[in-house]
């Protein structure tokens, strides 16, 4: 019984997760792809259904390319509302499908500037590319002159390539829209997903956009709608379904998460000193915990700590409520010590050469002098002495990093020595 309890309520947590109502809104930028069947009101719709609420607005005049919108006044200034969670940019239709000569002039550029624009005035916003699909028996028009776009199959893997491009390099999300209308294509021929000019989506095709919208805004299982939008129950279902397996199952693929804040970072030591390299990704507010109790949130903070011990260095670089942490643990030794009746060691010169010196304020009584090599290694043993300046001849011990380590008065201590 009490294990029954134990799924009940991990059932119940999951179910609840997955189900909570979120609210986002979206602008869509594009052109008679997006404006057919009013796909922004169906992804409402849909989102409604499932109690979540999408709020869109749009600007997608016939045949605009991203080239027209990054000049756009309407674009622009409904970018610069600055409330938006996603931005959706969709291509004039043939466009990415070109040679890569064409679209490295004349799409990618426009998508890099609609995207910086998108972020210089929405910081947490998600450029989402629309991927779009192939023409039903592939694009006529520009078959002579550009035979791979002849067929259907041509034509929308090099949509499908191009759109993946663009999101990778401006590190965004892509919506897979064309990706599930192959899969509907290939296993589900009969839903027909073309107006009659063989070009445009039907309500069945625009429906497919939707599914595929909402599952990447929400990052929720299509499966969930429970509004067909005026087709039967069956080819609604048929086309969800798809996205679940296109799109949902496979969310790292449209780059759900790719870009996430990732902590990482290395620390340059000398002595009671360290320097940091921060070598985060995606990220654009920083938090260095330093082990001591001492914290900083430069880039790339340098340090100095007062004893020697062995120190967790932490850093959590975040963006947008997103974050990551990445530690590390250092060994601290420093040239100078105070033990505790009040006497202080310090070693001079370090770096050393042929020798080095050990100075106390008073005198000491130093045994169990050793030298290890930093990764822990016996190199080298001393003689025990009485004295408040020593002398040690290392001219046998190769260039490096060594951990002078011995029993003064009773005390156990450390220093770096470097030669």
């Amino acid at each position: 019984m009490r294990n029954f309890i134990i799924f009940f309520i991990a059932v119940f947590l999951n179910y609840t997760v997955g189900f909570a109502q979120q609210e986002k809104h979206v602008l869509f930028i594009g052109n008679s792809y997006t404006y057919a069947n009013n796909l922004p009101l169906m992804l409402s719709a849909l989102a409604t259904s499932t109690e979540d609420k999408i709020i869109t607005e749009s600007n997608t005049g016939g045949g605009l390319t991203l080239q027209n919108h990054s000049t756009n006044a309407a674009t622009i200034s409904k970018i610069q509302q600055g409330i938006w969670d996603y931005v959706v940019l969709q291509e004039q239709s043939q466009l990415p499908s070109f040679p890569m000569s064409q679209v490295a002039t004349q799409t990618f550029p426009y998508a890099k500037i609609l995207c910086d624009t998108i972020r210089h005035y929405n910081n947490c916003a998600e450029p989402l590319f629309f991927m779009t699909w192939g023409r039903e028996n592939g694009d006529a028009s520009n078959c002579a002159s550009w035979p791979p776009v002849c067929t259907y199959e041509g034509m929308d893997s090099l949509l499908n390539l191009r759109y993946r491009m663009m999101a990778d390099s401006n590190h965004a999300l892509v919506s897979p829209v064309g990706a599930v209308w192959n899969y509907i294509r290939n296993n589900n021929p009969n839903i027909d997903l073309y107006s009659p000019d063989e070009s445009h989506p039907s309500l069945a095709g625009s429906y497919v956009a939707a599914c595929t919208f909402y599952t990447m805004i929400l990052e929720k299982n299509p499966v969930l709608i429970s509004d067909n939008y005026g087709l039967s129950s069956t080819d609604a279902n048929i086309i969800r379904n798809a996205t679940r397996i296109v799109a949902f199952d496979s969310l790292s693929k449209w780059n759900v998460d790719k870009f996430n804040p990732i902590a990482d970072f290395s620390v340059i030591a000398s002595m009671d000193t360290i320097v940091t390299i921060n070598k985060s990704k995606y990220a654009d507010t920083y938090l260095w915990n330093f082990g001591d109790g001492d914290t900083s949130i430069l880039f790339e903070p340098s340090h100095i700590y007062s004893n020697a011990q062995n120190y967790n260095i932490t850093l959590k670089s975040s963006k947008c409520g997103m974050e990551n942490i990445a530690d590390t643990t250092i060994t601290v030794l420093i040239n100078t010590i105070k033990l505790s009746k009040g006497n202080d060691i310090s070693i001079y010169p370090n770096p050393a050469n042929d020798y080095f010196i050990l100075k106390s304020k008073n005198i000491i009584n130093a045994k169990n002098i050793t030298i290890f090599s930093i990764d822990g290694k016996l190199i080298k043993e001393f003689s025990p002495f009485t004295a408040s300046v020593h002398k040690f001849d290392i001219s046998s011990l190769n260039t490096g990093v060594y951990i002078l380590s011995m029993i003064v008065d009773g005390e156990e201590i450390r220093l770096k020595l470097i030669k």
